[in-house]
């Protein structure tokens, strides 16, 4: 998880700094780099998507292991079940039937979500969808560092909607926990204004307007955890009505989205990109320059699978370890993309951004129980 949690940042970023055009004028900042947004959203889909055929393949090797076992009824002969296997199938009945989604004990079981309920997972998927779009243009403007830091804006959106929506009483310690996170933000976002990453990609090359473009890109980020925070409050609202695996979650979550930008993409190059040529919106220009170009759509392929897996493999963190377990090691994460920029020279190091990382990394830690105040 934390490998391929730092790669698929990583490569979103060597993405974004890919020339497609004008590479052999001397002058970098004449240079254009790869930037189409709403394909990148569609690929992270895609990603997301495999969980889904991963379930799928999981299911039908389990059918044909179940239809290739030796027929007990033939011979006459039925093996009889251990003690252990008897009392993992009780515990796990026990488990369907009396604990809710919430971990109420004694509840009803929930029932599998299908048919048209099925569609409620288009909710958060467009909610995901918004929200990596602003994030993938705020990624722009800002150094992966930055942009991973921001990201830990979302436990503030998601405590507040928390209460607001589902209803949750938020403690005295995590109330202020949330007061440190905004405060770690607010400097990380300032680290970026004061000091913005030079050359990090061609519309902000211009002197005049780095400072400009470096304060849209934390706007982007930040806006973008709303939608973000929206995501998850919505899906605690499905599996709290429905049983549904979370890789059948994230699965259906990239169908549907990947449903709606395939059918937003021609819609908003009608509507913008054929008045915009060779703007975020203008789908031929922005699937030649994929195509055209090996650099874009082998990291695309990359970037696809190492979503896949990081959904993979923090579904099984969470699983078989914890939530919290899961939260700590993706503030690990924002600390090994950091070092990576750095050893990749792509950003210099900044003692005021080493505070704000310490103050949110220390108030994330705090809102998820990993230390105490």
């Amino acid at each position: 998880m934390l490998v391929t949690g730092t790669l698929n940042t990583l490569l979103t970023k060597l993405q974004d700094q890919q020339c497609i055009a004008n590479c052999d004028n001397p002058d970098p900042a004449q240079h254009q780099l790869f930037e189409q947004p709403v394909w990148q959203t569609l690929n992270m889909f895609y990603g997301e998507m495999l969980c889904l055929a991963c379930l799928y393949a999981i299911g039908l090797f389990r059918r044909r292991s179940a239809g290739n076992a030796p027929d007990a009824a033939a011979d006459g002969y039925q093996p009889i079940p251990d003690s252990a296997s008897v009392a993992s199938a009780d515990a796990d009945a026990a488990a369907d039937a009396d604990v809710s989604a919430d971990g109420t004990a004694g509840a009803p079981p929930l029932k599998p979500i299908a048919g048209w309920a099925t569609l409620y997972m288009w909710l958060p998927a467009v909610c995901d969808l918004l929200g990596t779009t602003l994030m993938n243009v705020g990624l722009f403007f800002t150094s992966a560092s930055v942009y991973q830091m921001l990201r830990g804006a979302v436990v503030v959106f998601s405590g507040l909607f928390s209460v607001v929506f589902l209803g949750h009483r938020l403690e005295r310690f995590q109330v202020i926990s949330l007061g440190m996170v905004v405060l770690g933000v607010t400097i990380v976002g300032l680290s970026n204004v004061i000091s913005p990453p030079a050359g990090a990609h061609s519309a902000a090359a211009a002197a005049d307007h780095s400072v400009l473009k470096a304060a849209v890109g934390v706007a982007l980020v930040l806006g973008a955890q709303l939608f973000t925070a929206s995501q998850f409050v919505i899906e605690e609202k499905i599996i709290r009505r429905y049983r549904l695996t979370p890789l059948r979650a994230v699965g259906l979550e990239g169908s549907f989205g990947a449903a709606t930008v395939m059918v937003a993409i021609p819609v908003l190059h009608v509507a913008i990109g054929r008045s915009h040529p060779g703007g975020y919106f203008d789908a031929p220009v922005g699937f030649r320059q994929i195509v055209d170009n090996p650099s874009v759509w082998q990291t695309s392929i990359y970037i696809m699978l190492s979503i896949a897996m990081f959904n993979y493999f923090g579904l099984s963190v969470t699983r078989h370890l914890s939530a919290t377990s899961r939260a700590t090691i993706d503030t690990c994460r924002t600390l090994f993309i950091w070092m990576s920029s750095l050893a990749l020279g792509w950003e210099a190091f900044s003692w005021v951004q080493v505070v704000g990382f310490v103050i949110l990394v220390y108030g994330t830690f705090v809102y998820n129980r990993v230390i105490s105040l």
